[in-house]
């Protein structure tokens, strides 16, 4: 790479910067003969390789399709109790919601103590949640509702209280056991994984309580990538390993020999190297892989050690050291990988501990869309936030819409792109804006989670007003089947100009739903072939002179030849399902 023009060095000093090598980090790099403008364009290579959504998939049986249901935030922020959900649940039912799909009950930050248990364990709020949270799931399950609870991706939730970072396989197998099926994650308080790794002298391993170890030294691992051996007379071999930061390389000991399979303590010998934490993955045999946190330390000696317990098999096992985090982004999904692995292992455990089906978690990530969760969300989880908390305010849904709809490629059954909760019935937001907020959320194939406090269905007898604009909305099935189609494609946004969108939505049946969108304080005239409507490639619908119209909301039905042409409210959409003259 003998020159780079200014794109391309703006990129390499962001990649370099994000990987913690500045001036002084391209100077180190140099003294050990590292080619920083390979470095670079490597880290470039691989940002490029990462713009895909993963191949491989999430893949735990649930979420399908988006999951509908409600959750307490909106309408009730920190001030939750038991009551008020079991009033919510009874709501939900009386309103018809639950037979219309909203079965999820999830109850965000402040549902638990600020304690947990003897046992380690997360534990209902002792005062506000009486009951406790196994009977309160077993009474949402008797209401035909499937209960869900929130946690962080970090050392406290947003709200200060414990948080899940550190603690994902025992908070997982607590939900589990509870059998609950939901799990939100948020971001708060997050504590990111190092890019650094650390400089490594030599590795040993034997068996706890025994003194018989087998050493290896830098000179008998083999290394890739950025990785090196450099000479330092201050460590007792007078040699150490070095350049595995930020996925730049790796050391791999491919003769390691053990008598018998089992459990082995692996001592990492480390060349001190600054007050920093470091990170470190250990991947077995190319199968299983452990990860370890160095803790920074000071210099008082040249050396230290840091010891992480593996499993080896009997014979000759191969170990490969490196550290694959290069920034932010693969902190994040590291993180949320671990915590939607540990979910997966503890339904599958609790369910063969007691012979019953298992109850698959549905895995919400919530990290708002800074580190591009769309990327490898699909692989850690079944939904991705893809922006900051939503407002009841008209201004707050079309930016959150904006965002979200261009990301039509990374949904998919069992994976979606989160907008984050329904604010229809919430704040100022007129008919026509609570009518086109619940439609675009449809065409996106979003969850639709209600954050409205349901128990306002209620008329002054107790009885749910079933005239009720905001339970109109909600429950108008037609939409709601475009949501929840069995395809699980979020709609293509095929024309825009800034002041109106036309969206397509690819449905079962070879049929499409059309979503005029209008932006602006006044009504449009809009119209759009039916060429261009059918151009996205998932679109199937078949060629016809005509086509049957069935729209949305007025559920009136019509026919078209080659245009389809609908007056649009101000701030408000028409939608459509079209299909082929006489088809389904």
């Amino acid at each position: 790479m003998r020159s780079m023009n200014k794109k391309a060095l703006i990129a390499a000093t962001a990649v370099l910067a994000a990987a913690g090598a500045g001036a002084a980090g391209v100077a180190v790099m140099k003294k050990n003969k590292f080619c920083p403008k390979c470095y670079v364009k490597r880290k470039i290579d691989n940002y490029k390789a990462r713009r895909e959504p993963p191949a491989e998939r999430y893949n735990n049986g649930a979420g399908l399709t988006p999951i509908m249901g409600w959750s307490s935030w909106n309408a009730f922020r920190e001030k939750i109790d038991e009551n008020t959900i079991r009033e919510i649940a009874a709501a939900m039912c009386d309103a018809g919601l639950v037979d219309a799909g909203y079965v999820y009950l999830n109850l965000d930050d402040c549902w638990h103590s600020s304690m947990r248990d003897a046992g380690g364990r997360l534990q209902g709020d002792l005062t506000n949640f009486p009951s406790g949270i196994p009977q309160l799931v077993k009474d949402v399950n008797a209401m035909g509702m499937k209960l869900g609870l929130y946690s962080s991706n970090g050392t406290l939730t947003c709200e200060d209280l414990p948080a899940s970072l550190g603690h994902e396989a025992i908070d997982a197998q607590t939900l589990a056991e509870w059998g609950v099926e939901f799990f939100k994650y948020d971001f708060c308080h997050n504590v990111p994984l190092p890019t650094i790794a650390p400089e490594i002298e030599k590795i040993t391993v034997g068996k706890a309580g025994s003194g018989d170890v087998r050493t290896f030294y830098a000179k008998d691992a083999g290394l890739g990538g950025m990785a090196r051996i450099m000479p330092d007379e201050k460590l007792p071999s007078g040699e150490y390993i070095t350049g595995l930061n930020a996925d730049g390389g790796f050391a791999e000991f491919t003769n390691v020999e053990v008598p018998e399979e089992g459990d082995y303590i692996l001592t990492i010998g480390l060349k001190k190297s600054g007050e920093k934490d470091k990170y470190l993955e250990i991947l077995v045999n190319g199968q299983e892989t452990y990860q370890t946190t160095v803790p920074g330390t000071k210099t008082w000696s040249a050396t230290g050690r840091h010891q992480v317990a593996i499993r080896l098999g009997q014979g000759v096992n191969t170990i490969r050291l490196y550290n694959p985090i290069a920034n932010r982004i693969d902190s994040a999904a590291k993180q949320y990988t671990n915590m939607g692995l540990e979910l997966k292992k503890a339904t599958a455990r609790v369910a063969a501990e007691r012979g019953v089906p298992e109850k698959p978690i549905v895995f919400s990530i919530c990290e708002w869309g800074f580190r591009k969760p769309w990327l490898w969300g699909p692989k850690a989880g079944n939904m991705w936030r893809t922006t900051g908390d939503i407002c009841a305010t008209w201004e707050s849904i079309l930016a959150i819409y904006e965002r979200t709809v261009r990301l039509n490629q990374y949904a998919g059954p069992g994976g979606f792109n989160d907008p984050d909760m329904l604010e229809v019935g919430n704040g100022k937001l007129t008919y026509d804006e609570n009518r086109a907020h619940f439609t675009l959320w449809c065409m996106m194939a979003a969850p639709l989670v209600l954050g409205n406090d349901i128990r306002k269905l209620r008329g002054p007898d107790g009885k749910i007003d079933r005239e009720d604009k905001i339970l109109k909305i909600i429950t108008n099935r037609d939409m709601i089947a475009v949501d929840q189609d069995p395809l699980g494609i979020q709609c293509v946004r095929v024309r825009s100009n800034g002041l109106t969108d036309v969206l397509v939505k690819p449905l079962a049946g070879d049929a499409v739903a059309v979503c005029f969108f209008n932006k602006t304080g006044k009504p449009k005239t809009m119209s759009e072939s039916i060429r261009k409507i059918a151009s996205p490639m998932q679109v199937r619908l078949p060629e016809s002179s005509y086509y049957q119209v069935y729209d949305l909301w007025d559920k009136t039905v019509s026919t078209i030849g080659g245009t389809l042409t609908a007056e649009v409210p101000a701030h408000g959409v028409r939608a459509f399902r079209i299909s082929k003259l006489g088809g389904a």
